[in-house]
């Protein structure tokens, strides 16, 4: 059971290392502050109107549930950091050859975030063995 345990929980963070969270919420402006995107970046990976943008009570659910899984996913990497802010966002914005020379904050963009999740999840079991 314990590695099967570990792989279904292997998408989680044991905490929120960058304080992107605020009652489980992705708080909004700390997550594009993190990942420096602009409006039109932020609009094009979530695949919604750059009018649709907004950091308000009326943002959209879409948008809601991306900046939740950024958050995650930035969680995430930071663990392998032990935490370190400077060193995860390093490694977001340094081009990756295992991710075919593109950074891993424009694979968010470009809205390839499953794929870069599973990466990220494959890298962590690799290391665990």
């Amino acid at each position: 059971m314990g590695a099967l345990s570990h792989s279904i929980f292997s998408n989680i963070p044991e905490k929120d290392y960058l304080s992107l969270f605020d009652k489980g919420e992705a708080r909004a402006s700390k997550v594009i502050e993190f990942v420096e995107f602009r409006k039109d970046y932020v609009a094009k990976a979530v695949g919604v109107p750059p009018s649709s943008i907004r950091y308000d009570e009326r943002m959209p659910q879409i948008l809601k549930d991306r900046l939740r899984e950024w958050a995650n996913l930035f969680n995430l990497v930071a663990q392998v950091f032990e935490g370190d802010a400077i060193k995860t966002a390093l490694w977001f914005k340094t081009t990756n050859p295992m991710l075919g020379n593109i950074t891993p904050r424009d694979m968010i963009r470009y809205g390839r975030y499953q794929k870069l999740l599973k990466f990220i999840i494959n890298a962590f079991s690799e290391n665990q063995h």
